[in-house]
């Protein structure tokens, strides 16, 4: 079990039917968690119909705040196999010393949310890079290791090996202890992403993405990857309220690669899910983009926050769209939201402080940096800090709050 300092985010299986079945209208527990997963530490939040779950024993005001800690695309082109192989000495390959780096940020977290862009190949290899990925299983551990609950797995390489290698890596990733969410085995799974405990209250994750690069969705499995579909979108998050959560998180897999600024279609879409309300509540609590490859901008829409875009958090030495080596492709942040729970029963969980900490793949040593503090111990790059703080704060993220951590 990997150790840590913070309260640890405790699993939640709950039903959640999507849009095209309907909305379910309890809660059902299983009678044990996955394989390598921790047991919850706390009950799980009331059926519908009885007292709200943001209405807890002691009422709302005795209920524990958190932190919520998101990053960027995981990516691992050749060349971050390769240096996963010589950090394990000839034996399989280790990830934990390229994310040492951002540890102690992610593990202190009460929930932490990753996003895993790849699929992974069979144990042994062998595994492939850009175009079409197939990575080591033991990333998963490695994220584990890190300190991250639950990933997004929806992305445009979703379907890079087929069912086979979807499958692959959700049981490494269940394997590892690891929630994830965008891609499912069964119809049954799509219908239930995790519910987690952090705090006093319980968090729902959702995942899409924009496309498949053009690989089409398996026959007969229509829920295999989750696409962005606005009112499907939303469908969902209302399922999930039901279902007992007090917070849903939407990981989105979308924008222009190469564009720092959000497209019409982030913005559109982003205005769209944060303007979605249900009692006076908006249906979206928080939006975490990915897939641009560069650090795009932090924005309250609505009351609520959006990250257009994460940047990478692992990735080779990337290549833009004029053939040109583009650094701002190991460029990245980590997300950092704190939420404070109601002020009266069924209110809403608000996020009370929104930090990013500017993050860096150097891809010389095969390492994530936490600029902000390796900075503050004489090193790091100062350039990069400042153009990842440029992109962030540009659509005036600072004049609602929002500040850089470290």
């Amino acid at each position: 079990m990997t150790q840590r300092t913070r309260r640890r985010a405790v699993v939640v299986t709950a039903v959640l039917l999507t849009a095209a079945t309907g909305c379910a209208g309890a809660a059902r527990t299983s009678g044990a968690p996955p394989a390598g997963q921790d047991p919850p530490r706390s009950a799980v939040p009331p059926p519908a119909g009885s007292a709200t779950s943001s209405e807890g024993v002691g009422g709302p005001s005795a209920r524990a705040g958190f932190t919520l800690v998101a990053s960027g695309d995981v990516l691992p082109h050749s060349s971050v196999i390769r240096q996963a192989a010589a950090d394990a000495n000839g034996q399989g390959y280790d990830f934990r010393p390229m994310l040492a780096g951002v540890k102690p940020v992610v593990s202190q977290a009460d929930l932490a949310i990753c996003h895993m862009e790849t699929v992974y190949g069979e144990e042994g290899g062998p595994y492939t890079g850009y175009p079409a990925f197939k990575s080591p299983p033991e990333i998963a551990a490695a994220l584990k290791d890190t300190g991250y609950d639950s990933c997004s797995t929806a992305s445009n390489h979703t379907l890079d090996d087929g069912v086979a290698g979807l499958g692959r890596t959700l049981d490494a990733l269940d394997r590892a202890g690891v929630r994830h969410a965008g891609s499912a085995r069964s119809a049954e799974e799509a219908a239930r992403p995790p519910l987690m405990k952090a705090g006093g209250a319980t968090v729902a994750q959702l995942a899409y993405t924009y496309g498949t690069n053009g690989y089409p969705l398996p026959d007969g499995q229509p829920w295999a990857v989750n696409l962005i579909d606005e009112q499907r979108i939303v469908a969902d998050a209302r399922a999930a309220r039901k279902a007992g959560a007090d917070v849903v998180v939407v990981s989105l897999h979308w924008g222009t690669e190469w564009e720092t600024a959000p497209d019409d279609t982030q913005l559109t879409l982003g205005s769209s899910l944060t303007a979605s309300r249900s009692g006076g509540r908006p249906d979206i609590d928080l939006i975490i983009g990915t897939h641009a490859h560069v650090p795009q901008a932090y924005e309250k829409v609505n009351g609520v926050w959006i990250v257009y875009g994460m940047g990478d958090q692992i990735a080779g030495d990337m290549i833009n769209y004029q053939g040109s080596p583009d650094p701002r492709g190991n460029q990245g942040t980590l997300g950092r939201f704190t939420f404070a729970p109601p002020a009266a029963p069924g209110g809403r969980w608000e996020v009370t402080k929104a930090e990013f900490i500017p993050q860096w793949f150097d891809t010389s040593r095969g390492r994530v940096v936490n600029l902000n503090a390796a900075l503050e111990q004489g090193g790091g790059q100062t350039a990069v800090r400042d153009t990842i703080r440029e992109v962030v704060l540009g659509r005036g993220a600072g004049n609602d709050g929002l500040v850089m951590g470290r």
